[in-house]
């Protein structure tokens, strides 16, 4: 079988949905389980942009091995330089240039001509090859673009040196046929493809991502490039999952195979889930939380005989376990870490000791403990690396006859303590006016998310609230039992992320 080789862009394109900021550490983490994974190829962010993300791209491409390392330029040398220097210490490094085609692009953008773009394309391909043989050039709205205009692109491209060229659909506008018939005419008609890998990239504005992306690889394409989840701008980008087990589940239809492991695909999830604040719909293919329950009874009966009546995929094949080991306050050290190791998480001693103690807090509190439960808990404690403002004691108070009330004291970093007490339209509301009169500002929510980590009425709440603080907007998480508590510390750690941005922007 041929190999599609898998480009996962979840810490570029991922990335920038509104609030998903991630921490360098965080970014970290992904990078490595995305190492873990397969993937060939991880775009580690866009160092041009800040000093943060060139930081976290440089600290990738120093630590994780086994995996080729890329991150993107606009197609002029200042960025180039800075992609290269980013990811020269990876063990594969690529230089990745993005460049309009489209006419609307062209006129809309750039106010240039096709002929002067096309120039200005291959003159940064050239100086990129000066760094690296492996170059790959995105031609952006080529789903919109002159097919005949984008021919001439590939081939000059190619011919100036890119060994990769990615066909994007940026706005989703294409469907299959359309985007299949594009990426044939290219296989068939650019003379000199056979020097490139053919790639695509494919936004999902109109629900058709993952679709055109299998339609690309049935017409030649051999690289594709996804995120876990479907995360990116707008409605998103092509979900790595959907593809891979698309790809898995008809190997003859398809005829090609990929490099992912693909046991590996809902613990890839998760993490990415909780370290965004971004939370899977249940009923998301492959990784949903009902992608494979049943509720109607002729399905049960079905798949208790067998599962085959009404599920294509075993469950076990994406790292779903059709049986879960539960935990309570009674269980050992040596339960909990085992079943930590099970579901892919190995913590130092000291490490362990405090997730122990996290663990017991919360089983006093709950009958049983899930699994859910420890990946959630594993999300506590300081996962930006930066001591703030700590929720001291919260005390509220509300009623049908009386208007609900907070108070809330904050320790800060100096060790200095200090209470306000403020009311509101529910606890939660009244807590966060209290907060903001101690910070001394006031942010705007504008989305908060409350989920059930696991079932019952002693689940732990797992909340996700997206501020806007000055001109920032970022997503704070907090999970906690108590929902109110939650709540709570979830708007403290935007504050805390905001701060420590702030904090990371003064030193650079």
């Amino acid at each position: 079988m041929d190999r599609v080789a898998i480009f996962d862009t979840t810490l570029r394109d991922g990335e920038q949905v509104p609030g998903a900021k991630l921490a360098s550490n965080e970014k970290l983490e992904i990078a490595r389980q995305l190492a873990v994974l397969g993937v060939d190829v991880i775009e580690a962010g866009f160092p041009a942009s800040s000093p943060g993300d060139f930081d976290a791209v440089r600290t990738i491409a120093r630590e994780v091995r086994g995996v080729s390392i890329t991150a993107l330029a606009r197609a002029v040398a200042r960025d180039i330089d800075a992609v290269w220097e980013a990811v020269r210490e990876a063990e594969m490094p690529q230089i990745h240039i993005v460049l309009g085609v489209s006419d609307i692009h062209l006129q809309g953008k750039f106010r240039r001509s096709r002929e002067d773009i096309l120039a200005m394309g291959v003159e940064a391909v050239r100086y990129a090859k000066r760094y690296t043989p492996y170059v790959q050039y995105s031609t952006e709205d080529a789903g919109r673009a002159d097919l005949q205009y984008l021919k001439q692109t590939v081939f000059r491209v190619i011919e100036a040196g890119a060994t990769v060229v990615n066909i994007p659909d940026t706005t989703g506008y294409c469907d299959p046929q359309e985007f299949g018939h594009i990426i044939q005419t290219l296989h068939d008609e650019v003379a000199n493809l056979d020097q490139a890998v053919l790639s695509v990239h494919c936004h999902n504005d109109l629900g058709m991502a993952t679709a055109n992306t299998l339609s690309a690889i049935r017409h030649g394409a051999r690289r594709i490039e996804v995120t876990v989840n479907g995360l990116g701008e707008r409605a998103g980008n092509t979900a790595l999952e959907e593809v891979v087990m698309a790809l898995k589940v008809k190997p003859d239809y398809y005829g090609v195979t990929t490099s992912i492991r693909t046991e590996e695909i809902s613990r890839t999830s998760r993490l990415v889930s909780s370290l965004t604040g971004i939370w899977v719909q249940p009923n998301k293919a492959i990784v949903g939380s009902n992608a494979f329950a049943h509720s109607s009874g002729i399905h049960q009966d079905g798949v208790l005989k067998a599962r085959q009546t009404y599920e294509i995929i075993d469950p076990k094949s994406v790292g779903i376990a059709e049986s879960r080991m539960v935990l309570t306050a009674r269980s050992g050290r040596h339960a909990v870490r085992a079943r930590l190791q099970d579901l892919g998480r190995v913590l130092e001693d000291e490490q362990f000791e405090q997730f122990h103690q996290l663990f017991l807090d919360l089983a006093d509190r709950k009958k049983e403990v899930y699994d859910e439960d420890l990946l959630a808990l594993l999300t506590q404690g300081d996962p930006i690396g930066f001591r703030g403002f700590e929720l001291a004691a919260l005390d509220v108070s509300l009623g049908s006859q009386r208007t609900p009330q907070a108070r809330v004291t904050l320790r800060y970093p100096n060790g200095d303590e200090q209470s306000a007490t403020a009311t509101g339209s529910g606890p939660v509301d009244a807590a966060y006016s209290a907060i903001d009169q101690l910070i001394g500002q006031r942010a705007r929510v504008l989305e908060f998310s409350l989920q059930s980590v696991t079932e019952g009425m002693d689940a732990q709440a797992r909340v996700s609230v997206r501020v806007m603080i000055n001109s920032d907007v970022v997503i704070g998480r907090a999970t906690d039992s108590d929902v109110v508590m939650s709540a709570v510390q979830a708007y403290l750690d935007a504050w805390n992320r905001i701060h420590h941005q702030s904090t990371a922007a003064h030193h650079v």
